[in-house]
């Protein structure tokens, strides 16, 4: 493939079609995870400041959002988050693609977000060509610790995902989803509307 200009190079990326890293793309990226460092190295109380420093990071992040260091990120920019987000320590976002995260998601430890991925070709893998395909997580989404989520995959809305899962495939709206590979279980239900736990009944009563 011919050298490209990194304008041209950034809309062959956002497309899926197949790329190589060029210098000044990487000279992008490392501003980023610039970023990253400084989010990480923030003390607890400095909860401002990792708001701050997420806004400056993320390609665009809702109201009342948190994420607990350490973050990591191939990117950050590439990565779009809506209202009341919530993600555990050790959240990966391998966002070369972009990944768009809805409202209401909650995740859980040493979960990964993958969008970056390479062709079987030994031939392409030896000149280290890449390719990209979005993630995309709908609204009020429960990711359950360990859980990776590949290139290409859409998570619909209200639904669960088992800790370690593997998700291979779009997983629908409103179910409880978890193995490797990543299958539906069941539907969630009048059920889990009045127990919260195996027999456990909800009682919210003081």
């Amino acid at each position: 493939m011919e050298s490209m200009d990194l304008t041209a190079l950034k809309q062959r990326i956002k497309t899926g079609k197949l790329y190589f890293e060029s210098k000044e793309l990487m000279a992008e990226q490392q501003a980023c995870l610039e970023t990253l460092y400084d989010f990480n190295q923030t003390r607890p109380s400095q909860g401002e400041l990792r708001t701050e420093l997420l806004k400056k990071l993320l390609a665009s992040m809702g109201e009342n959002c948190y994420i607990e260091p350490p973050l990591r990120a191939n990117w950050g920019r590439n990565t779009h988050i809506g209202n009341n987000f919530y993600a555990n320590f050790n959240l990966t976002l391998v966002d070369d693609g972009d990944i768009f995260i809805g409202d209401d998601v909650m995740i859980a430890p040493n979960v990964i977000i993958d969008t970056a991925t390479h062709p079987i070709s030994p031939e392409l893998r030896k000149k280290k060509a890449q390719f990209n395909v979005p993630v995309r997580i709908g609204n009020n989404v429960w990711i359950g610790a360990g859980a990776i989520l590949l290139p290409g995959v859409t998570v619909g809305d209200n639904s669960v995902i088992g800790a370690g899962s593997v998700v291979t495939k779009d997983i629908p709206a409103n179910v409880v989803a978890a193995g490797t590979p990543c299958r539906v279980l069941r539907p969630i239900g009048d059920r889990d509307r009045e127990y919260y736990f195996k027999d456990w009944k909800i009682d919210l009563s003081l």
